[in-house]
């Protein structure tokens, strides 16, 4: 199927050295723009030190960028049919350079704050549209490929985002997180711009729903605000918390109403009405929320308990990126000779067993015992996250794959907010459980007790200090207690998703085939 410009005339598919072009600028802008979403959270006590501020004002940085581009994903389609699918891109990735460089330059943290904002708000459209442009100027028989190559930068950047992080805080200044952005999104801009300019799809001229930008804005933005700060404020304890929580659940219950009404809607909420997508997103986030999740905790989990390094401890959840670079690109090749439910179900029961596996951890579980689940979850991600993408934009014709792309990885975007948020607090909560069951077995007299503190003795530990260490024992065994319990709901998780898979329905070819 050729691209159409925005005269409504088609033009074939760029093939040969132009859309390995395409490809790399896209990617690149893609990697950029998800990496920035991780980078910075492993560099937040280096900044807010920096700029004369409490670690917890510094996580605004983070919660400011997840916010805006969380609202602005979803809105994807409805800007790009105003003005354009390239030229929104295009604009976007040159407003997301110029908002990296201010975020370098920052001399504040209310600055930095800012312009995280702003960098957050620009971000929004670039990995919706990435993906839509990817699949109008492939050959079609070639757009599964363009979804693996697409899915493999999305997954992947998140995980490689705190290991660069950490070496570039500690090997530079830390405003070198921003600025490494500048080269990269002038390599995007200027090969996606010199490519597609003549490509622009259909404009529209659409009237604003002003009703429901302000309910989107309003309502996600208070949901981010109270995922990103909840587990911090303790939750519904804090009448900020609960207060964003009210606001937001009235103004996300109006948005779905009146959208669902609207004849030109700032959100395109219909496509859930299409059972591949609702299928799709249902099992996207699912998977998403449990290994976002794992990504998680398991750093926690390796410094808490076994006195890993920052940079050691990205070195633990790295290893899923390399069966994703290798594979992806292979089943997106051959994903077609299968169905596709299948594939999936392949890809969630490795992350099942994976999950499983790392829920029976120890203490003195070395670095290879982690390692290992990590990396077999890389053939996971490729079985996964690639065919779920093509079923979920299966038969929807090109002109709303831009809407569908925006909507779905909003989805995807939210239930890792959630997944953090959640996972965190029952990491947190489940450890306090634990310290307290196993405590009651540690009392004075006791036998086992006894012992410890006679070992304690021989080392000349005695006495409060003692005491102290026995303690430091607990806590140590109820964390990974803990940990455990979280992989052991996340590896349940994965098997819902391997059952709600099947709730899909062929055929999954994507562009122009009529939906379902």
């Amino acid at each position: 199927m050729a691209a159409p410009n925005e005269k409504g005339q088609s033009r074939p598919p760029l093939r040969g050295a132009q859309l390995a072009l395409l490809t790399a600028g896209v990617a690149f802008a893609t990697f950029m723009e998800v990496l920035d979403i991780s980078i910075v959270n492993v560099s937040v006590r280096t900044i807010a030190g920096n700029l004369g501020v409490s670690s917890n004002e510094g996580t605004m940085a983070i919660s400011a960028y997840s916010m805006a581009s969380a609202v602005m994903q979803p809105l994807t389609g409805w800007i790009a049919r105003r003005f354009g699918e390239v030229r929104t891109f295009a604009i976007s990735v040159t407003l997301f350079v110029v908002f990296s460089a201010l975020c370098g330059f920052s001399q504040s943290m209310p600055m930095l704050i800012v312009f995280r904002l702003c960098q957050g708000a620009v971000s929004g459209p670039m990995v919706p549209l990435s993906q839509t442009l990817l699949l109008n100027n492939y050959p079609v028989a070639k757009r599964p490929i363009a979804l693996a190559l697409w899915a493999m930068t999305v997954v992947v950047a998140p995980v490689f985002g705190p290991i660069l992080g950490g070496w570039i805080t500690d090997n530079y200044h830390w405003s070198w997180i921003f600025f490494i952005n500048i080269p990269v999104g002038l390599f995007a801009i200027v090969v996606t711009y010199a490519l597609l300019r003549d490509r622009e799809s259909k404009i529209v001229k659409m009237p604003v729903d002003a009703v429901g930008l302000f309910l989107l804005a309003v309502g996600v933005g208070c949901l981010q605000f109270m995922l990103d700060n909840g587990n911090d404020d303790d939750w519904f304890t804090s009448k900020t918390i609960t207060v964003l929580a009210i606001v937001s659940l009235v103004c996300l219950t109006f948005l779905v109403a009146w959208e669902l009404m609207h004849k030109n809607p700032v959100v395109e909420l219909r496509l859930l009405g299409k059972r591949n997508f609702l299928v799709g997103v249902l099992c996207l986030s699912l998977g998403m929320f449990a290994f976002f999740g794992g990504t998680v905790v398991m750093p926690m989990w390796v410094q808490e308990v076994l006195g890993y390094t920052a940079t050691w401890a990205g070195f633990v959840v790295a290893p899923i990126g390399v069966l994703a670079i290798v594979m992806s690109p292979l089943v997106g090749a051959f994903q077609n000779k299968f169905d596709l439910r299948l594939l999936n179900t392949v890809g969630f029961a490795i992350f099942a067993g994976a999950s499983f596996y790392m829920s029976t951890l120890s203490t003195n579980a070395p670095y290879s015992e982690l390692a290992l689940p990590r990396m077999c979850m890389g053939a996971g991600v490729a079985l996964f996250f690639v065919p779920v993408n093509q079923i979920i934009l299966s038969g929807l014709p090109d002109e709303r794959v831009a809407s569908a792309s925006g909507l779905s990885n909003f989805f995807r975007t939210l239930a890792g907010s959630i997944a953090t948020a959640v996972s965190t607090t029952m990491y947190s909560h489940r450890t306090t459980y634990h310290h307290a069951m196993l405590a009651e077995n540690v009392s004075e007299g006791s036998r086992t007790t006894t012992e410890y503190l006679d070992r304690f003795q021989a080392f000349g530990v005695q006495g409060p200090t003692a005491n102290a260490a026995l303690n430091r024992i607990v806590d140590m065994q109820a964390a990974t207690l803990a940990v455990n319990d979280v992989f052991w709901v996340f590896g349940l998780m994965f098997g819902l998703a391997m059952i709600a898979i099947w709730f899909a329905k062929p055929p999954f070819a994507s562009g122009g085939t009529p939906g379902h």
